[in-house]
């Protein structure tokens, strides 16, 4: 069983925090985890890009010169797509991107993200009962405190539940931190941190979306 630091407290320096396997101890399935990133970032495309086909554009009603005679390429219209002007043929209309996970693809792919954070040891758990006050500079203290100090700070990703309003408003305002709370947490999150922090309150919720364990499905 793996497990986490726990953050946040003066006397906290000491202590772990075991984690389930059943969330934190899966192997990591990269077919899996690449779709559903996929997914995601499809998802958060707008679709709004459009383009006028040349029943959309204006003019063009008058043959520009007779069929015969002239010497030139006979036309029917000034706004084919071929001329300066003309509408677009093919070009892009407003649509969604969104394609289908399903939900035990999905669970699998979070379980992978949750796992290579606790095995590369770049998971911790935060105390937010440490937090009495929003107090960015205790924040910021503690994020500086945990692993290396580096000249530029890794990117964070902080995972609190709605209760730790005060250890949000703590991290909100640092840089390269994202703050989300377990319902908002995708798999394109997870690997866009180089480390994962998680309150007590939080773990729960979010070990709750990787499923029920193996065993406890099939009983």
């Amino acid at each position: 069983m793996a497990d986490a630091p726990l953050l946040g407290g003066s006397t906290s320096q000491a202590k772990k925090v075991k984690l389930q396997d059943a969330a934190f101890g899966a192997r990591f399935s990269e077919p899996l985890v690449h779709q559903s990133v996929r997914a995601e970032q499809a998802a958060r495309r707008r679709g709004t890009a459009a383009t006028k086909t040349r029943a959309m554009v204006s003019g063009g009603g008058a043959k520009p010169w007779r069929q015969k005679g002239t010497g030139r390429a006979r036309a029917g219209s000034s706004r084919s797509p071929i001329w300066t002007g003309g509408g677009v043929a093919f070009g892009p209309h407003p649509r969604s991107y969104t394609f289908k996970v399903n939900r035990k693809e999905q669970r699998a792919a979070l379980r992978s993200g949750l796992s290579l954070h606790a095995q590369r040891g770049s998971l911790a758990i935060l105390d937010a009962s440490a937090f009495t006050a929003p107090k960015t500079r205790q924040a910021l203290d503690l994020l500086e405190g945990w692993g290396a100090a580096t000249r530029k700070p890794p990117a964070t990703l902080v995972v609190l539940s709605p209760d730790d309003a005060n250890a949000a408003l703590s991290f909100r305002n640092l840089k390269r931190v994202a703050v989300l709370t377990p319902e908002n947490v995708g798999v394109t999150d997870l690997l866009g941190a180089a480390r994962l922090l998680i309150s007590e309150g939080a773990l729960e919720a979010l070990s709750a979306r990787t499923g029920k364990p193996r065993e406890e499905a099939k009983t």
